[in-house]
């Protein structure tokens, strides 16, 4: 029966409501920097990590484009008898 109640307790502390660390609400800032009228893709306002992030993708996507055709000309093609 001691067991029981200390599982009790220790699921009802696990699950509590409160919250340990108050965080900032960050909404109102990032508004402010999506929101503004700087002839910016909304993709490249968040600064140099978007448009690092963004290039990267790019780079990516062409590559597995062509890494894809070439692929499906390969398979196209007939093999060579040896």
């Amino acid at each position: 029966m001691t067991q029981f109640l200390a599982l009790r307790s220790l699921a009802s502390r696990s699950f509590s409501t409160t919250v340990r660390n108050q965080l900032k609400n960050k909404v109102p800032e990032y508004q402010k920097i999506f929101q503004a009228d700087n002839d910016l893709p909304v993709h490249l306002k968040g600064g140099t990590v978007d448009a690092v992030l963004y290039r990267i993708t790019m780079a990516i996507t062409v590559g597995g484009t062509f890494f894809s055709i070439y692929h499906l000309f390969q398979a196209a093609l007939p093999r060579k008898k040896k």
